[in-house]
C-alpha cells in the first residue's frame, strides 16, 4: 500500500518550517542490534504524531535519540531548530518528555515534584506557583498535590508526570506509552486528558503506542512502525482507506496462501488481499463482497468462519508486516 508520507496535518501547519526533523537515523546497538534502521520524518508546528508498533519495533529508541538520552549511530535530528547533537542543550530546552518508567520521586508530594521540576528549569518562582496551579486544576490533581506520590494510584501518578513536564512550558511534548499499565477507564481519562492538551496548549507532541484506538484517536499522522523501519507514514483515514470501506475475513481449512493466489486469479481478491495462516483477509467495496463469496463458493474452498467489518490499523500493519500490532 502506498502512502504519502510527510503530508501536512489538521491543526498543524506544513506550510512553516516542521518542528521536529530526524533524517536518516539508526541505531545499532552492542552485538549488531539493529534497533532503528533509517528512519526519516518531520512533524509540524500544533501536531500530534505517532509512532505505532508492537514491543521492539524501535518506537521508545526513536523517542530517545530525539530526546539526547540515546546516542544515534547515525542520521540528524533537530528539534525547534536545535541539532540534538550539536546543541543538546538548546534541545532539551524547548522539549519534555514522559517515559515509559517513572522518574517521580515518591517519597515527595506532587507539589514538591512539580516545584522541584520548575526549578530545574529555571522557571521563575511567581510564573512556577501559578502554572502549577493552573496544571493541578486542569489535570484533575488539586486536592492531592500535598500528598506523597507514594499514596497517588497509577493514573494519578501518570497525570503527574504530564503535568511535570508542561511547567516549563516546551514547545515539544514527547510521551513513549502514556497509558501503558492503566487499567481501561484510567486509560480512556487520561486519554481524554492528552486529546484536549493541544486545543489548551498549541503544543507539538510525538507519541509512542502499540495501541491502535490511541493512535487512531489523538493523532494527526502516524509513522508505522516495524523491526526498526516506518513501514507507512499518513493520516489514519489514509492508511485505512487504502483497505477500501470493508472487509470480509474467511478462515478457510485449506493453505491461506494458495487459498488467496486461487481467488486472485479468478477475481475475486485484489493485491490489498492478504492470508495470515488459514485466515485470509479481504478488502472489498461497498456491497462488493458477493462477488469474493460467489468465487469461494465456485471454488469449492471450505470455510471454518466468515465475518465482515470495517478495516482497522491492525489490518493495515498485518498486510504490511505480515504480523498482528493487537497480538
Amino acid at each position: 500500500m502506498e502512502t504519502a508520507a510527510l503530508n501536512g496535518a489538521a491543526g498543524a501547519d506544513p506550510e512553516g518550517a516542521p518542528v521536529v526533523v530526524a533524517r536518516d537515523l539508526h541505531k545499532v546497538y552492542p552485538g549488531d542490534v539493529h534497533a532503528v534502521r533509517g528512519i526519516s520524518f518531520e512533524v509540524y508546528a500544533g501536531e500530534v504524531f505517532g509512532l505505532l508498533g508492537p514491543n521492539g519495533a524501535g518506537k521508545s529508541t526513536t523517542i530517545g535519540m530525539l530526546t539526547t538520552t540515546i546516542a544515534p549511530s547515525k542520521g540528524t535530528m533537530t528539534l525547534g531548530g536545535h541539532d540534538v547533537a550539536r546543541d543538546p542543550i538548546g534541545a532539551r530546552r524547548v522539549s519534555s518528555v514522559v517515559f515509559q518508567d517513572t522518574v517521580l520521586d515518591r517519597g515527595l508530594s506532587g507539589l514538591r515534584n512539580l516545584d522541584l521540576h520548575a526549578k530545574l528549569w529555571g522557571v521563575a518562582p511567581d510564573v512556577a506557583a501559578s502554572r502549577i496551579l493552573a496544571l493541578g486544576n486542569s489535570f484533575d490533581l488539586a486536592d492531592i498535590l500535598d500528598r506523597p506520590v507514594d499514596s497517588y494510584s497509577g493514573g494519578q501518578r501518570r497525570r503527574l508526570e504530564i503535568a511535570r513536564a508542561l511547567v516549563s512550558e516546551p514547545q515539544v511534548l514527547f510521551l513513549d506509552e502514556p497509558t501503558v499499565g492503566l487499567d481501561t477507564r484510567i486509560r480512556f481519562e487520561l486519554l481524554d486528558l492528552i486529546a484536549g492538551l493541544r486545543g489548551r496548549t498549541g503544543m507539538t507532541t510525538v507519541l509512542t503506542t502499540h495501541y491502535l484506538d490511541e493512535a487512531e484517536r489523538l493523532c494527526d499522522r502516524i509513522a508505522i512502525m516495524h523491526g526498526g523501519q516506518i513501514v507507512a507514514l499518513d493520516t489514519p483515514v489514509a492508511l485505512l482507506a487504502g483497505l477500501g470501506e470493508e472487509i470480509i475475513e474467511l478462515r478457510v481449512e485449506a493453505d491461506g496462501d494458495r487459498t488467496l493466489a486461487r481467488l486472485r486469479r479468478r477475481g475475486g481478491a485484489d493485491d490489498r488481499a492478504f492470508a495470515v495462516g488459514s485466515t485470509l483477509t479481504i478488502p472489498v467495496g461497498r456491497g462488493g463482497g458477493a462477488t469474493a463469496l460467489s468465487v469461494i463458493d465456485e471454488l469449492g474452498v471450505t470455510t471454518q468462519a466468515v465475518t465482515t467489518r470495517r478495516p482497522t490499523l491492525d489490518d493495515v500493519y498485518l498486510q504490511l508486516t505480515g504480523a498482528s500490532l493487537a497480538a
